[in-house]
Formats: C-alpha cells, sequence, structure tokens
C-alpha cells in the first residue's frame, strides 16, 4: 500500500473517532483528546473540597494560589503539595469500561514579606492533562475492508510561577502572578486494515504527532473584604488569566507501525520541528462569599473561557466552544481553638461545581456536573492534612458520545510555622 494511501486512510483522526465505541481509556477523560486536554482550574485540594471555590475566600492556613491576591493572606511560612487519584466508568452504547489513574497535584510555598500587606509565593501546578486510549473498529467506505484504530494521547501543560499579593488600602489586596508555560504532548493513530473474518490486509500503519509548548503567561487578581458587623465579612475577588499565544514546535509522521516516533525511520515526516503556536483564550474568574470569622463560609463563583477562539497548531479551532463553571461551595469549623478534640478544629468542606467543558462533540456540549467534599486535619504543630473528593458524571451517551462517571479524590499537606493554628487574625 503506497504511502499516500496509507495517508488517506490515517486522516480519521482521534478528535473525529471519539464519536465511536470505546474500548480502552486511561487517566483521566476520553474527551482530553480534544484541544489542549481536561483543564484544572479548580485550585489546590482546599478548593477543590468547595467545588472550586478560591476566587473571593482564602485564609492563612493554606496556600491561596486561585486569586494571587488573596495570598496577602499567608501571615506565615506556608508549603503545601497534594497527589491525585481519579476513577470513572466510561459508557458508550453498549460498551463500558472502568478506568483509573493518578500522581503529583502540584507543589506550593507561600512567604510573608510583611505579614498582611505583603507576600510572595513560588509552585508548580498543572494546566490540562492529555490521557486517553481508544479503540474503534468500522467498516471502510466503498470498500469490502474495516480498519481497526488504536488512537492514544499522553502529556499535559504545567507552569511553574511567581506571585505576589499586597495591600493597598484598608481590605483591598491586589495579585500579579507571572508563569512559565511548559509541556507536551504526544497523540498516536495506529491503523490497521482487514477483511471481514478479522484478517490483517497490507502493513499496519502509524499516524505520530508531539507537540512542545512553552512561552510566558500572566495572572491578575482582586479581593475585597466588606466588614458587616462583629467578625462577619462579604468577600468580593475577581482574577483574569491571560493566556494568548503559546509558541512551540510540532514534529509529525506517518509510516509503519512502530517507525513513527523514529525520526531517521523510513516514513513520511509531514512536519519536521516546525515552529508555530497555539492560541489558549484568556479566563475571567469573580465570585463573592460571607464569611463568620473561625467558624463559617459559603461562597458563589464563575469563570469564563471562550474556547471558541481557540486555535490548535495548524489553526483549527478543534471542535471547541465557549466554556464557563460555576462553583458554590464553603467551610465549617465546629471550635477552632477546641483542646479537646483535633475534629472540633478541623475544617469541613462541600461544594457543588457545573461547568459546560469545552468540548463541542456533534454539536453537543459536553457538561460536567460534580458534587464536592473534604476536610483539613489537624496532624500537629507543624503540618495540616488535605482530603478532597468529588463525584461527578460528564458528557452523554447519547448521539454516540461518551458518558462518564467518576470519583476524584486530592489527598495532601500544609506545613506552616510552629504558631500556625494559633495564628489567627481578628479584625
Amino acid at each position: 500500500m503506497s504511502r499516500k494511501t496509507r495517508l488517506n486512510f490515517l486522516g480519521v483522526m482521534s478528535t473525529f473517532l471519539i464519536q465511536f465505541t470505546v474500548f480502552a481509556q486511561s487517566g483521566t477523560t476520553t474527551y482530553s483528546s480534544l484541544g489542549i486536554g481536561q483543564l484544572n482550574t479548580s485550585g489546590l485540594t482546599q478548593n477543590q473540597a468547595m467545588g472550586g471555590l478560591g476566587i473571593s475566600y482564602g485564609n492563612s492556613l493554606g496556600v491561596n494560589h486561585v486569586n494571587p491576591a488573596l495570598s496577602v493572606q499567608n501571615y506565615a511560612f506556608n508549603f503545601q503539595a497534594a497527589f491525585n487519584y481519579n476513577r470513572l466508568t466510561a459508557t458508550s452504547g453498549d460498551r463500558t469500561a472502568e478506568l483509573d489513574g493518578g500522581g503529583l497535584s502540584y507543589a506550593a510555598m507561600s512567604l510573608p514579606v510583611s505579614p498582611s500587606k505583603m507576600s510572595v509565593g513560588v509552585g508548580l501546578n498543572q494546566i490540562s492533562a492529555v490521557n486517553y486510549d481508544l479503540s474503534q473498529r468500522g467498516p471502510v467506505q466503498n470498500s469490502d475492508l474495516f480498519s481497526n484504530n488504536v488512537i492514544q494521547g499522553n502529556g499535559g501543560l504545567s507552569e511553574t510561577y511567581v506571585n505576589t499579593g499586597f495591600k493597598v488600602a484598608k481590605n483591598f489586596h491586589l495579585g500579579l502572578q507571572a508563569s512559565y508555560v511548559f509541556g507536551s504532548t504526544v497523540r498516536t493513530n495506529q491503523l490497521r486494515l482487514e477483511n471481514e473474518n478479522g484478517e490483517r490486509v497490507g502493513v499496519e500503519s502509524e499516524y505520530y504527532e508531539r507537540l512542545t509548548l512553552n512561552d510566558i503567561a500572566f495572572k491578575g487578581g482582586a479581593h475585597y473584604m466588606l466588614p458587616l458587623g462583629k467578625q462577619r465579612y462579604m468577600h468580593f475577588g475577581a482574577i483574569y488569566q491571560a493566556y494568548g499565544d503559546i509558541s512551540g514546535k510540532e514534529f509529525a509522521k506517518v509510516g509503519d507501525f512502530g517507525q513513527a516516533s523514529n525520526p531517521n525511520a523510513p516514513g513520511s515526516v509531514l512536519r519536521d520541528n516546525v515552529e508555530g503556536s497555539i492560541y489558549l483564550p484568556n479566563r475571567l474568574g469573580y465570585g463573592v462569599s460571607y464569611e463568620k470569622l473561625n467558624k463559617f463560609v459559603v461562597g458563589l463563583e464563575a469563570q469564563h473561557q471562550d474556547f471558541s477562539r481557540y486555535r490548535s497548531f495548524d489553526g483549527a479551532s478543534g471542535m471547541m466552544n465557549n466554556s464557563f463553571r460555576v462553583a458554590l461551595g464553603g467551610q465549617y469549623i465546629p471550635d477552632l481553638f477546641s483542646l479537646e478534640s483535633v475534629f472540633a478544629r478541623s475544617m469541613y468542606r462541600m461544594g457543588v461545581e457545573f461547568e459546560q467543558t469545552p468540548y463541542l462533540v456533534n454539536n453537543t456540549a459536553i457538561n460536567d456536573l460534580g458534587i464536592n467534599f473534604g476536610a483539613s486535619i489537624p496532624m500537629n504543630q507543624l503540618s495540616l492534612m488535605n482530603v478532597a473528593m468529588k463525584l461527578g458524571t460528564r458528557g452523554t451517551a447519547d448521539n454516540g458520545l461518551v458518558r462518564e462517571n467518576y470519583f476524584k479524590v486530592s489527598l495532601g499537606f500544609s506545613i506552616n510555622d510552629n504558631s500556625w493554628f494559633y495564628k489567627k487574625v481578628f479584625e
């Protein structure tokens, strides 16, 4: 079979094959085959437990990463890290698969320069994740043959960042964050032609694509605290994440199975580390929270990102849509100063979040709805254990698409100075 003929068959790529039956998948979500993958906009563990709440509210016991303006509330040194585990059941048609995966979520540190007036922070965070493994078998048009495709992808985007938060006026704070965005994704499409008996016809082919990205991004944040009475406050927050064009290089090749990833092996090189960029839309977020100091918080927040403006490396929109998410969540502390029970001093959290994801398949918007809960439990005077869990459903099994029911857990810790437990400021 000629290279040209094989290339024509390989034109059916993963963004099209997501409409077909899922046989296997690992990691995040089937839909991470689209765009830059599954986005992470829910913040750190304590934010995730409240549905992603973190634009309008933060506290001194954890790193405030979502809104850099809130980092001024870190009155003492704080280091925080977490691991995650995901498990989902994917259903398409009459086929079901149970899948799981996990790894390091983030590492972050915050340090006060002048307590309650200015702070700085650094960290490593995941922006998006690509991790899927799909199989599909179907008839080849105008032929007696069948195509057997295995479509795989892994990688994603991460950021290392430095931020600062500072007091501008009484109860009013601003924050800035500069990030080095980096990462790579590898996507493959293995094609095998078979006759009606399942016997291979011709040579098995493979399409290999590696995209490497690196650039600079910025985020700004604002926070205002309105006193309502004794130890009661309204918090208002907003963030603006600026991405835009993200530079990179792409290598793409078609060859015999197992040869496409090797630039020196026989095959057809389509793009040989060609320089270019993707366009990642900017994100706007805002929210409001009500707090009774040291007792409870409840908040409502939203984020918008117009992925209809997204452009892939080759300039395509990639079946993307306007994305938005809404989070309603809160926190409750039974007795922050209890000397008898560590569980009375713990912070218990719960939240609900709805997201219209960026993915648009068969003119169908892919929605994600989840309920979140978790806690921060004092382990000793130096450490705090953080846990967040989420039960959710994503997508639909209609129109040949994929519905995913999933469970996520994030488990991490915070380390503060040796008097973190008693350093709550009363205003």
